[in-house]
């Protein structure tokens, strides 16, 4: 005879399930309740944007710069100062309810010249950074890809743009194209997708070699398609993290430049321009220069603030 364990029950070896008794179809332990999914199924996105928001200073920042942008807009469109003009009888007046920033050497309202900048500002930072993401990805992703002779010929050539003094370039840009914002565009542009293009490249060839992209190369998948269907988007978190501290970056730059006088020009208002306007009466009328700087410094650290929230936020090891 064969020994039978303690806890096992003889059943015959030949018998219907429904000769089974039905005890041995009842569920032991508390019903099955182990079994539940307390938390509901979410998307990846979905959990970003939940730590996103969990981020008071991130969130912070996310709304000063739309509500920066919206005023930028609207107000502008409904209110009766121009942002340029002459008006003798209201020059360097300090605030007040009619004039809430004070008025300037010209007798131009402040704050709708601010406004008028931060049109600029954030035009210029978004358009060069959503021009740098794609230069960058794309010249990241194929470097790091294809690999060998053509990634060390690509990283040389970033080498080479990178020891260049992006000065030079871009007075050089200036003189040949204008102080326009189209060309500090497209200086702003000229080298940096290269801290970008890193980024993705470092990315790439680290998920080269994983199994899902062996495996889509197997099924006859072009390079296009593996790039851009497969790498690019698993590494979309720390690409999109790069992006967004490059906003601050442009406008900063652009500021930098109009306050040396050779970015945007007057009649034209830009954060920069207006500064560079209040230094020599900034004694007399310190506001015409607290303003300006001030809607720099902002806008600076909210969009430090939005980079440092979406970094915590797309990083899974932040999660909690």
């Amino acid at each position: 005879m064969t020994a039978i364990e303690p806890n096992a029950r003889a059943l015959p070896e030949q018998c219907a399930y429904s000769d089974l008794p039905s005890e041995l179809f009842v569920m032991d332990g508390n019903g099955g309740e182990d079994e539940q999914i307390v938390r509901p199924s979410t998307t990846y996105w979905h959990d970003v944007w939940q730590a996103f928001r969990r981020d008071p200073l991130a969130m912070g920042g996310a709304i000063f710069i739309v509500l920066m942008g919206l005023c930028a807009i609207f107000i502008p469109m409904v209110s009766p100062y121009s942002y340029d003009g002459f008006f003798p009888l209201i020059r360097n007046q300090g605030p007040s309810w009619e004039h809430l920033c004070g008025t300037d050497q010209m007798g131009r309202d402040i704050m709708i010249r601010i406004l008028y900048g931060a049109r600029i500002s954030l035009t210029v930072g978004i358009v060069a950074a959503v021009i740098n993401f794609f230069i960058g990805v794309i010249y990241g992703g194929i470097s790091g890809y294809v690999g060998g002779m053509v990634d060390m010929v690509l990283m040389r050539i970033v080498d080479i743009l990178t020891s260049l003094p992006s000065l030079l370039y871009i007075v050089l840009i200036m003189l040949v194209l204008g102080s326009n914002v189209g060309s500090v565009i497209l200086a702003l542009c000229f080298t940096s997708w290269i801290g970008t293009a890193r980024v993705v490249r470092s990315e790439v060839m680290r998920l080269k070699h994983s199994e899902y992209v062996l495996a889509s190369r197997l099924s006859g998948a072009t390079t296009r398609h593996i790039l851009f269907h497969h790498l690019i988007p698993n590494a979309m978190g720390p690409i999109i993290v790069s992006t967004a501290f490059l906003i601050p970056n442009a406008i900063f730059s652009e500021a930098f430049l109009s306050f040396l006088g050779i970015g945007i020009q007057a009649p034209m208002a830009s954060w920069g321009a207006l500064a560079n306007e209040a230094i020599p009466i900034m004694m007399t009328s310190p506001h015409q220069l607290l303003f300006p700087v001030a809607a720099i410094c902002l806008t600076m650290f909210s969009f430090n603030f939005i980079g440092d929230g979406l970094r915590d936020a797309l990083d899974p090891r932040m999660k909690h």
